[in-house]
């Protein structure tokens, strides 16, 4: 069975996704695909080069800080980058999620509603957590200004809207072993439902 695992940007999928790979289940990281592929010798440096210019780069090495700066100030950079990125991502995920022998495997995909990708999975998981708290963590973590973390919230789709589509619901702005109970309830369901099919 593939899942999906997504929510907004820092709402706790990280967190999920450590307790799935504790519980033994494979968790494909889109996050950790992009890396990859945007690192030195990354496959899509050629293309983020020529759409965006030697100013992004420092040498052979993609500046993120710049690229983010760049894209989330300007919405036709943002889908250029798009453009280049999610397509050879999303290619990656699928044949990675082909290629499991595991019952369950989860991909965790921040843009999984954005993708459209919601076809290719059996059922979708949401991590949730209100926006002041996504938005202090954002701002922690990245160093970023309000201004800047709300700009990269608000460049996804609503939370509440991610929430309605979704199959299940992980609330993640309790304490962690609240967190890893509502994720060890949704395993079993998910293996009960998986042992009912077959």
């Amino acid at each position: 069975m593939k899942i999906g695992l997504t929510g907004s940007i820092a709402c706790g999928k990280s967190t999920v996704a450590g307790f799935l790979r504790e519980a033994g289940y494979p968790v494909i990281d889109a996050d950790a695909i992009s890396r990859e592929m945007t690192a030195p010798g990354g496959e899509a440096l050629p293309a983020l080069r020529e759409a965006f210019g030697d100013d992004v780069f420092s040498g052979d090495v993609l500046d993120r800080e710049a690229l983010g700066r760049l894209v989330f100030a300007s919405e036709p950079q943002r889908l250029r980058l798009n453009a280049i990125l999610h397509p050879r991502i999303i290619g990656r995920i699928f044949s990675d999620l082909a290629a499991s022998r595991s019952p369950l495997v989860f991909a965790d995909v921040p843009l999984l509603y954005e993708c459209g990708m919601e076809p290719g999975f059996d059922r979708v998981w949401v991590v949730a957590a209100p926006r002041a708290v996504t938005l202090l963590r954002l701002m922690r973590r990245d160093g970023l200004s309000e201004a800047e973390a709300a700009a990269r919230i608000d460049a996804q789709m609503p939370l509440g809207e991610k929430m309605r589509l979704a199959d299940a619901v992980i609330r993640a702005d309790r304490p962690l072993p609240a967190v890893r109970k509502q994720v060890r309830r949704l395993l079993d369901a998910e293996l009960a439902r998986l042992a009912q099919q077959s």
